[in-house]
């Protein structure tokens, strides 16, 4: 089968390269690198009441802005730098996002150092295993996510809520919701 004639999940407009890619080759599949989790936090954290193909547009314009998605170097950011993003076209200028990135980003640093690492901390939550499910379907929340809404929520984390934490978990590949038709379909979990 030739890229074209694959088929993919419903929600992925064929007619974007950078979202077929991102379907293909991202979404669903497991992250354990804990600066990649950090950006797909923070991209998820931006998309909230936007479209996912906004985000994935000025993916590598926030990549740039926000230091390779360096958690200790967010974590940084003074007023000065807060401004000078504001000031930025490349990106989603939102005030409050940018703030709950520095935000989160010194939270992620403390849940490492709890857990040594962000990935470990993540993965607890299934013990290690990746959610499939086989319906489907594509809930906005689950159970799953909202216990990990509510914990990042106590830590202090900011654009956590549970909606957005289901698709970080589906962009990270805690879960993975690819639709039984799609040619990435994996069925039952390992």
């Amino acid at each position: 089968m030739t890229e074209k004639t694959l088929r993919r999940c419903r929600w992925v407009d064929e007619s974007d390269p950078i979202y077929v890619a991102y379907h293909d080759k991202e979404w669903g599949v497991p992250v354990h690198e804990d600066r990649r989790l950090f950006e797909l936090l923070v991209l998820e954290t931006f998309q909230a009441g936007l479209s996912w193909r906004t985000v994935l547009h000025k993916r590598e314009n926030f990549r740039t802005a926000l230091d390779g998605f360096d958690p200790a170097r967010v974590a940084a950011y003074d007023e000065a730098k807060l401004e000078a993003l504001m000031a930025d076209p490349g990106i989603i200028r939102n005030r409050a996002k940018l703030r709950a990135a520095v935000v989160n980003a010194r939270v992620f640093l403390e849940i490492q150092a709890q857990w040594g690492s962000f990935d470990a901390y993540l993965w607890s939550f299934t013990n290690g295993r990746v959610i499939r499910r086989t319906d489907g379907q594509h809930p906005a929340r689950t159970e799953l996510s909202d216990r990990v809404s509510r914990d990042l929520k106590r830590r202090g984390m900011a654009f956590v809520g549970s909606v957005t934490i289901y698709s970080y978990l589906q962009a990270a590949g805690v879960v993975d919701d690819h639709e039984p038709e799609c040619f990435l379909y994996r069925g039952e979990e390992e």
